[in-house]
């Protein structure tokens, strides 16, 4: 099937709580294994696609990916957008065929995030593009992005509840304690803040660096309101420690297909426990 705007399982998910994820495609093997385990599991799934994924595959390239993965699917796959840094880039990607972006307009004065978020959702809801915004900063290290932990913010609940009220967006991604990258201890989530703001707007909640949040940490987050959780560190990590093995048995190895292969399972596996978790697997 074609690629669809994130707005396609947003409805069935709030219905019976569930939390579609996305994953970050960084090169034809993740794709591929994220593809898999959304058939196997028969569930939604979001490819994530960052500007440096996206400068390091080609835009043209990443699309033409994306396109033969959701026709061989045979389930809901939105490609989108993650992270897009300005109003050029967004439109960039919609015009390339993306079916949905993030216009993280975080950076930017609160007044100014509304502004420009408003802007993103007039040019993309036009065309049948979901739009995700998103408020407060989240730390860690992921791709282009770097907050120190000092500089992380919590979104404030009455500032995410007018943020969506102004902008309308589909989605919103709020700083709630997580981070990207990997977490040196259990990060401690604001459960409380998620349950406000979802109480009070008409659009799911995106959670943000959810490599390495403890499963229960998820179910909890998933039950008061989010649908939508990123991971991307996870599958990076599976997939770098199996090439490491295989190269560290066959050190002579040169054929990539050996060690991509097997890392290309990893993935897969990884990904397949995260839709059972999220709750998402057998909902198409």
């Amino acid at each position: 099937m074609p690629l669809v705007p994130m707005t396609a399982f947003l409805e069935d998910a709030k219905k019976n709580k569930y939390a579609v994820g996305q994953f970050n495609i960084n090169n034809l093997e993740f794709t591929q294994a994220i593809t898999e385990a959304a058939i196997e599991e028969k569930s939604p799934v979001i490819f994530g696609v960052s500007e440096g994924a996206m400068r390091y595959m080609g835009l043209d390239y990443t699309v033409a990916i994306a396109k033969a993965a959701a026709a061989r699917a045979g389930v809901p796959v939105a490609l989108h957008l993650d992270h897009g840094s300005s109003f050029d880039v967004v439109m960039k990607c919609i015009r390339a065929g993306f079916s949905s972006v993030m216009f993280d307009g975080s950076h930017h004065s609160f007044e100014e995030n509304i502004r420009l978020t408003k802007q993103v959702v007039e040019a993309a809801h036009a065309v049948g593009v979901s739009v995700e915004g998103e408020l407060g900063t989240i730390g860690g290290v992921e791709d282009d992005l770097a907050v120190d932990e000092e500089d992380a913010t919590l979104a404030k609940p009455e500032e995410a509840i007018r943020f969506w009220e102004e902008t309308k967006v589909d989605y919103v991604a709020i700083a709630v304690g997580t981070a990207h990258g990997m977490y040196k201890g259990e990060p401690k989530i604001r459960f409380d803040i998620i349950d406000e703001v979802a109480r009070n707007i008409g659009a799911p909640i995106v959670l943000h660096g959810g490599s390495g949040v403890p499963d229960e940490a998820i179910k909890k987050a998933v039950s008061l309101g989010v649908g939508k959780i990123n991971v991307n560190t996870e599958n990076q990590v599976a997939c770098t420690e199996v090439i490491r093995q295989v190269l560290a048995a066959k050190p002579n190895e040169i054929d990539p297909r050996k060690y991509l292969g097997p890392a290309r399972d990893a993935i897969k596996e990884v990904v397949k426990g995260k839709m059972r978790l999220f709750g998402s697997s057998n909902r198409v």
